[in-house]
């Protein structure tokens, strides 16, 4: 017989003021009541929370769960009644299941090879010091978020997509409004409309002209213009924000453990092992979605066929259970196996150029200013919104010794 599980009534979603790194305390709680609670959803739907690392793990390589968009109908902070949601878009295959989902990550996969992404280091290093130098020539106080933290992943992104140089001020500006998660509804749909209407212009441009860039190589395929649109859009989003938001957070993490920094400055053999730590402690992609495709017993509850489950990964990637200590930050940690990318069929396709460009830009950013320190109090950091898929800072004011 099953236990009666812990029930929220809500999705947590505040963090503890002047704890920016830790999930909701409600969220460590439920996880404490065990790995799997029921969760009310705001259009009244009853589903589940599932909150320990195993179970999550699972969840993710387990085809009874289901990806496709025009399941979600229900979100955990978002009422959504009355609205149908559309099937994914032709490319967006993080929205689908199989066989769709291979069809469009298939092609992609020798493209992201841990190999490829390391030959890449040396643009990424090039990247990082310009920017770095251009924070340097403009002197303190600057934005991290805006000087550094954004444009990295953006040119890197940009550069694997193949567009044009000139372009890339303006797309990243359009892409970042309908990513911000504080945009109006009418500003997100024009920022949306725009982006996808440059993509489709650049497919174009590549099916007449190809060059040497990852989109330019999938004209040769059998996708359709609309696919290519829609897989690049796909690229673009998963490249570009997640990344961003960890270098700013990131950033910030070390400095708000200056042991920490200290070591990494050290020895930057430290390096990779820093950067899976801080994916891990800062699981800047919150949460995940399924839905079961049928009735399944899972962590001793029965899952009904059209239930909603929310994968709280940052909760996971601290689960006692799995990880020593696992609310401390710690460079040196031996335990592998973090969440942060994912897990199964969806793992993150950019998981290794991610990780280049964090295991660059990080040691590279203090190597280049040694005083490096908040310009205003941590308190009064404005973070983005709960609702925002990706979690991170607005803006990092920073500053250093000249």
């Amino acid at each position: 017989m099953n236990e009666t599980p812990h029930h929220l009534t809500a999705m947590p979603a505040r963090r503890r003021p002047g704890c920016p790194f830790a999930p909701p305390p409600e969220l460590v709680e439920a996880r404490e009541h065990g790995p799997i609670s029921r969760l009310s959803f705001p259009d009244g739907h009853q589903g589940w929370l599932v909150t320990g690392y195993e179970l999550v793990r699972s969840i993710l390589a387990d085809p009874r769960f289901s990806s496709r968009k025009e399941l979600m109908s229900h979100h955990p902070l978002i009422d959504y009644s009355g609205i149908e949601v559309p099937p994914a878009l032709p490319g967006e295959f993080l929205l689908m299941d199989e066989p769709q989902h291979s069809r469009y990550r298939k092609p992609l996969v020798r493209k992201f090879t841990a190999r490829r992404m390391r030959m890449l280091t040396e643009r990424v290093e090039q990247i990082t010091a310009e920017h770095l130098d251009a924070m340097e020539e403009a002197g303190p106080p600057a934005d991290l978020v805006t000087a550094f933290a954004k444009p990295v992943p953006a040119m890197m992104i940009c550069e694997l997509l193949g567009v044009p140089y000139e372009d890339r001020g303006s797309f990243q500006e359009q892409v970042e409004s309908f990513m911000d998660g504080e945009t109006s509804d009418e500003d997100l749909f024009a920022a949306y409309t725009a982006t996808q209407e440059y993509l489709a212009g650049l497919v174009a441009a590549k099916r007449a002209n190809p060059t040497d860039d990852v989109l330019s190589d999938l004209t040769h395929s059998d996708l359709t213009d609309e696919e290519l649109q829609g897989m690049a859009l796909l690229l673009l989003a998963a490249g570009f924000d997640t990344t961003a938001n960890t270098i700013a957070l990131g950033t910030l993490a070390l400095l708000r453990a200056p042991e920490q920094l200290a070591a990494l400055r050290g020895d930057r053999g430290l390096a990779d092992g820093a950067v899976e730590e801080l994916l891990r402690y800062l699981s800047v992609a919150k949460t995940f979605v399924r839905t079961a495709l049928e009735d399944v017993e899972l962590g001793g509850q029965t899952i009904g066929a059209g239930t909603a489950v929310v994968l709280s990964l940052n909760t996971a990637n601290r689960d006692p259970e799995r990880f020593t200590d696992p609310h401390a930050l710690d460079i040196r940690r031996q335990e592998g196996g973090h969440l942060a990318f994912g897990h199964g069929a969806h793992l993150c396709l950019g998981q290794q150029l991610a990780r280049v460009e964090l295991g660059v830009a990080l040691p590279a950013l203090f190597d280049r200013f040694p005083t490096l320190r908040l310009a205003v109090p941590a308190d009064e950091l404005r973070l983005r919104p709960e609702t925002a898929d990706i979690y991170g800072v607005k803006s990092l004011p920073v500053t250093w010794d000249t």
